[in-house]
């Protein structure tokens, strides 16, 4: 069954208009008819089974036959924060940390950045990100379109990080890796985790500190030096393992 994400405001009572894009696509694309099923999900994680009534005009309309909460989500929300990598690798750490099942993806300018981003470019680049995020969703049927916020600094991110009920720092100077497999047990039955990824250079000392200083947790996830955009998917891939129900 294909599936599609909706604004609140589209849900009118017993029915559900669908607009934008995913008009041409039901109609064109995958050539549906009346009386067809799809999935609809809302911003708030609802999941509506519905069926296609009229395809006619600029609005398709779809009655609602059942109401499911979003089956395929995680019950922990997970903030990936990443530090700015050089070139695309940001498509690839979104589109595979929404496959993973992060909620949410922040960019971070941190000392050892690479890229420089001036707002106008960060404007577009958070455009673009998003509507990676918006394929990823569908792609991999998610209850949800987990957002990539605006470019942070990285004292912001650390701020914000003060509000998760735990803070995950994967780092490569960091020992010990029956400390890691505990920590990620602790995250099991939390409401929130937060995960720090760091450029290529990787983080400053002076970066560890503050968010040792914030609450974070600094783990290792072994001997091995990761990429970038490798060491996201790898934490993301262990709490997945540990929270998946």
């Amino acid at each position: 069954m294909y599936r599609f994400f909706i604004e609140e405001r589209q849900v009118d009572g017993a029915y559900i208009w669908v607009e934008g894009d995913d008009v041409n696509h039901i109609r064109n694309v995958l050539r549906m008819k009346a009386g067809e099923r799809v999935l609809l999900c809302s911003e708030s994680g609802m999941e509506y089974e519905s069926e296609l009534v009229s395809l006619e005009g600029d609005k398709i309309q779809a009655r609602i036959l059942d109401i499911h909460g979003a089956e395929s989500e995680l019950k922990t929300r997970i903030v990936l924060f990443q530090g700015l990598p050089k070139g695309d690798k940001m498509d690839l750490v979104i589109q595979k940390a929404i496959e993973l099942g992060a909620s949410e993806i922040v960019p971070v300018k941190m000392k050892r950045c690479v890229v420089k981003l001036d707002e106008k470019k960060a404007r577009k680049k958070t455009e673009r990100w998003n509507a990676v995020a918006l394929s990823a969703a569908k792609q991999s049927k998610r209850g949800m379109i987990p957002r990539v916020s605006r470019v942070y600094s990285f004292h912001e991110a650390a701020e914000m990080a003060r509000g998760l009920s735990i803070v995950l720092v994967p780092y490569e100077a960091a020992e010990g890796m029956e400390y890691s497999r505990q920590l990620v047990k602790e995250v099991k039955g939390r409401e929130s985790v937060g995960i720090f990824i760091g450029p290529e250079g990787g983080f400053e000392p002076a970066e560890i500190e503050e968010l040792r200083e914030s609450g974070g947790q600094i783990l290792s996830l072994g001997k091995r030096i990761l990429r970038t955009e490798t060491a996201g998917m790898a934490m993301l891939s262990v709490l997945m393992f540990e929270l998946e129900e």
